[in-house]
């Protein structure tokens, strides 16, 4: 993939759109912008187009917009979402007990049985 090839993205979220390949990271991934998002892409999910658009190695994505214009496809611009503060959690305050909530509270000494379980044979006990 030469720098300036006009692809189509077959695969993931922005398929089907056109982008340029920007940067050549490796002999499997490069640089691409466009109509997609400015990203490192497989070179499996492009489909090569026989068009080329002058552009210069890492160019910035208004060069890329500039170039794609001139070869008649359009780009939009997505703007970024505006960060606004997390909400935070406020904590309960902690009622007072009152005497019901005390006497609910107390619990009585358990006391355990040994039972057989369901399913189990036991053995009586030897006299």
């Amino acid at each position: 993939m030469e720098i300036g090839r006009i692809c189509v993205k077959i695969a993931g979220r922005d398929a089907g759109k056109k982008c340029v390949v920007v940067e050549a990271i490796d002999s499997n991934y490069v640089l691409i912008d466009g109509q997609t998002r400015r990203r490192k892409c497989n070179i499996r999910h492009l489909e090569p187009l026989p068009q080329m658009a002058e552009i210069k190695k890492g160019a910035d994505h208004e060069a890329v917009k500039k170039a794609l214009k001139t070869l008649g496809i359009e780009v939009t611009d997505t703007k970024a979402k505006k960060k606004s503060e997390k909400p935070t959690k406020k904590k309960k305050a902690k009622a007072e007990k009152t005497p019901k909530m005390e006497k609910k509270t107390e619990t009585k000494p358990e006391t355990k049985k040994e039972t057989p379980k369901k399913g189990h044979h036991t053995k009586p006990p030897k006299k």
